[in-house]
């Protein structure tokens, strides 16, 4: 591809630009694929575009932006102008219009209280005004990213007036169809747009209705289970709510009458999870927006790493911090998972669970891998295929997918996060994973049953760690090796003294037990600070696990990644290793040492800064660096769906996570794991 400078003036629509690399600050549109300036503003329309192509099925080609009229005699421009399928694009031809501003920041508590209709009642006065003079236009949008007003238009013969809607028909719906819960379309989500809705949800109550954060998280939590229950039901929907249900009183009251008892039988359809004392205790007013939000879309065939990463980032603003529970950043995960490569055959267990993430990205894993055996295109399977995949993570999920978690507010928090990816339940359980097999708390009795020691091909999880939270009580030493005081002998090695140290660092047991969890040949990939594999004291610990592992892998990790998506500044590793055979510890402790490769690798970037910023590759020169891709989507033309492509541009993002997953492949290529 030829390479140009962009400067950062927009080109005019419809010029044709062939280049590779833009200036810091400029972007690229989505509808026309020319710069614009980046600013706070542009930002959101870019999110809306993308969410009217992907969720609402309009064609970028009935798109325009900037797109000039006449609003009462002044020349005005809309920020996203629709137009009739397939028409030119002329005044004549809207049919709805978007008009955006910056998204707004959080209040002092940690949310935006959002406002109604009539307290937005200035800024969609230019957007009715405008409405009004474009004869064809039926639907019009005012956003800020957060808040969403929708407006429809109502002709007589004397005036035109609008009224509030939930959302906006898809582009063969009208209102009325949406009004029918049995024959609405679902949509899958974006991930923006499904963040946004997550968003508005938790401001919603914790904000609008004033309760505290945990109240509100409980809540909404409670709706998101009424929602996968009900998708998983034959026959009449209950969650969902009319266009105008939420604004009027009558129509809240209606939304109650089916929610509630579906949110009893939710209680009893998850017993295991609900004590079944628990109430929905939202207004009226709360419970028919956050209806109206989040029915809209199909959960189940929504991508699982858009629900994934919606729910993290609310469930983050609720337990980030406690008793060292630093929430595993996303591109970890996956580089993790990604490089332990886990089978359908494999029973996987996370011993410190918190909010499911590892137990998601495995089921994720696993989607992808299904889809590319299978050649059935991702986000564009027909019914049967979709199901067939879906049947086979729900199995996966029941019989081979395990979790446990000392916090019992983070079983259950993980537990939604798996139903929302595969809609069934995973083995999640109330456990103290260092105490176990001893112990009083709930899941003791079940996971020896199920999950006991030495049963497991995989393990993955990112444990509490510090000093400032060390494990003192003695019976929970006395069953790990490393909790006891460790000396050097004469030959090197080192021996127990048989007496237990007084204190021990989580990360520490968590290593071991672990490893005790693993069968014989068994892989686990675990977060550790970076003390253990540095410091001198902790030497007998790095010697301990070369006498009863094989060292797979280990990648330092640059502190943006947890200062970022845990708000933790720390340096840590990723530390690959395979349990050993009773024989091969035995051979090598009698001096048959066997040499083997491990894989190392320092991760600089993992695309973004220390900020939160997005990082892209650059040029020499500075600039951005810009890709090709196709982007693929079913939309409606004349009430047939149609697979579209669209060969788009992007910036290319600077992580190099994902290139170390790569390379791992390669490494096992030539180099075959040690061990049996």
């Amino acid at each position: 591809m030829k390479q140009s400078k962009i400067q950062s003036d927009d080109y005019p629509i419809g010029e044709e630009k062939d280049f590779s690399a833009v200036e810091e600050g400029v972007i690229l549109d989505y509808i026309s694929g020319l710069t614009k300036k980046e600013n706070p503003k542009e930002l959101v329309r870019q999110r809306i575009a993308r969410a009217l192509f992907h969720e609402y099925s309009i064609s970028v080609d009935d798109m325009e932006p900037d797109f000039g009229i006449s609003v009462q005699g002044r020349r005005k421009k809309v920020d996203i102008a629709i137009f009739k399928t397939g028409t030119a694009h002329e005044i004549a031809n809207i049919e709805r219009i978007v008009y955006c501003a910056p998204e707004p920041k959080n209040g002092k508590k940690g949310a935006f209280k959002l406002r109604d209709h009539d307290q937005a009642k200035k800024d969609l006065d230019e957007l009715q005004k405008a409405m009004a003079d474009l004869e064809a236009c039926k639907y019009g949008l005012w956003t800020n990213g957060i808040e969403f007003f929708f407006l429809g238009k109502k002709d007589t013969r004397f005036d035109t007036s609008f009224y509030p809607i939930g959302d906006w028909p898809n582009v063969d719906e009208s209102l009325g169809t949406r009004s029918l819960a049995s024959e609405a379309h679902l949509r899958r989500a974006t991930p923006e747009m499904l963040r946004a809705a997550f968003r508005r949800c938790h401001n919603f109550i914790h904000g609008n209705e004033g309760m505290p954060k945990d109240a509100a998280f409980w809540q909404f939590l409670y709706l998101i289970f009424a929602k996968m229950h009900d998708e998983k039901q034959k026959g009449r929907r209950r969650f969902w709510a009319s266009p105008t249900e939420q604004f009027e009183p009558e129509g809240r009251k209606e939304i109650r009458k089916r929610i509630f008892p579906l949110f009893q039988d939710v209680k009893k359809a998850y017993s295991s999870i609900f004590r079944g004392n628990e109430e929905i205790t939202l207004s009226d007013r709360a419970l028919a927006f956050m209806v109206s939000e989040l029915s809209k879309y199909d959960f189940g065939r929504t991508d699982m790493d858009a629900k994934g990463t919606a729910y993290q980032e609310i469930v983050g603003t609720n337990l980030r911090g406690d008793r060292g529970q630093y929430f595993t950043p996303r591109g970890a995960i996956k580089l993790m998972v990604n490089m332990l490569s886990p089978s359908e055959k494999d029973r996987v267990l996370d011993p410190a669970c918190g909010t499911g993430g590892f137990l998601v990205a495995v089921l994720q894993y696993f989607s992808d891998k299904l889809h590319e055996e299978k050649h059935y295109p991702k986000g564009l399977e027909s019914t049967e295929e979709f199901w067939e995949v879906n049947d086979r993570l729900a199995d996966f999920s029941k019989n081979n997918l395990f979790g446990c978690d000392f916090d019992p507010f983070l079983v259950r928090a993980s537990q939604m996060n798996v139903i929302m990816a595969s809609n069934a339940l995973a083995n999640i359980y109330h456990l103290n994973s260092l105490e176990f097999p001893a112990g009083q708390l709930q899941g003791n009795q079940e996971v020896g049953k199920k999950a006991n020691l030495g049963t497991f091909d995989l393990v993955l999880t990112n444990p509490p760690f510090g000093s400032d939270i060390p494990i003192t009580d003695p019976g929970i030493l006395k069953q790990f090796e490393l909790a006891h005081i460790w000396e050097k002998a004469e030959n090197g090695n080192f021996r127990s003294t048989g007496r237990l140290q007084g204190s021990v660092s989580p990360e520490v047991l968590f290593l071991e037990r672990c490893l005790q969890w693993l069968k014989p040949g068994g892989r686990m990939g675990i977060v550790l600070p970076d003390g253990i594999l540095g410091n001198p004291g902790d030497e007998y610990i790095r010697w301990w696990v070369l006498r009863h592992s094989w060292v797979l892998a280990s990648i330092d990790l640059p502190v943006e990644c947890f200062i970022v998506e845990a708000n933790v500044n720390i340096l840590t590793s990723l530390l690959f290793l395979k349990k050993k055979t009773q024989e091969e510890v035995k051979r090598e402790d009698f001096g048959k040492k066997f040499d083997y490769s491990v894989f190392m690798a320092i991760a600089e970037k993992v695309g973004f800064d220390r900020r939160g910023n997005a990082l892209n590759k650059r040029k020499p020169d500075g600039e951005e660096e810009i890709e090709e891709y196709d982007d693929v989507e079913k939309i409606r033309i004349g009430g047939k769906l149609v697979t579209r492509t669209y060969r788009r541009k992007r910036k290319i993002v600077d992580d190099d996570l994902p290139v170390i997953a790569q390379e791992y492949k390669k490494f096992r290529e030539k180099n075959p794991e040690p061990g049996a």
